[in-house]
């Protein structure tokens, strides 16, 4: 990760990006705390909880959840997370997740972050990434879409948010081996801008 910190220019905002530090815990929390809480039921877990932060950051600094963390001076802007069972049938497999606080979307950042986080997971030895939205969330299925991940199912009345509405809960993913192959000598470049 000597590549970080990075900064990048998104339309006129500057953002920095770089791994997840035990300091970023606060910073963290205030960014989860300002989500719309319908953006976050793709997570295994609620973390505007205090506590399933704190266990999300033991999970990453132990190794098990790979981390960047976007930021603009302060604040929390954007994180992207490569969740893996290292000792599981999936070993595989990474699990992407994505979020963009709602005044920074449009800006190219849930793109960066996608972007610097598919090479991350792809250099880890990932074969598969996966990745779980709400189906009414257009603009994260078209990025992912435009990246090349596909819908593999459809989870009915998956999710339960705090109030008890029940919704669906689409499953994306990308067979780095196999789409790989099909772009050949040149692997994965034009398959996202370069953010150099």
């Amino acid at each position: 990760m000597s590549e970080y910190p990075a900064e990048f220019d998104l339309k006129g905002t500057r953002v920095t990006l770089r791994p997840f530090a035990p300091a970023d815990l606060m910073a963290l929390q205030d960014f989860a705390q300002a989500m719309p809480l319908h953006d976050l039921l793709f997570l295994d877990a609620d973390i505007q909880k205090p506590e399933v932060l704190v266990e999300w950051a033991k999970a990453v600094i132990d190794g098990q959840i790979i981390s960047l963390v976007a930021f603009d001076g302060p604040r929390v802007v954007g994180t992207a997370a490569i969740v893996r069972d290292r000792l599981g049938w999936s070993q595989h497999v990474a699990e992407m997740h994505l979020l963009v606080a709602e005044d920074y979307r449009g800006l190219g950042l849930g793109r960066t972050l996608l972007h610097h986080a598919f090479t991350m997971a792809v250099d880890g030895g990932a074969e598969k990434l996966c990745a779980r939205m709400t189906p009414d969330q257009k603009g994260a299925i078209s990025m992912f879409e435009e990246m090349g991940f596909r819908q593999e199912a459809l989870l009915t009345d998956h999710v339960r948010e705090r109030g008890g509405d029940v919704h669906d809960l689409a499953v994306y993913s990308y067979n780095v081996g196999r789409i790989g192959a099909r772009h050949g000598a040149d692997g994965f470049a034009g398959l996202y801008p370069d953010h150099d």
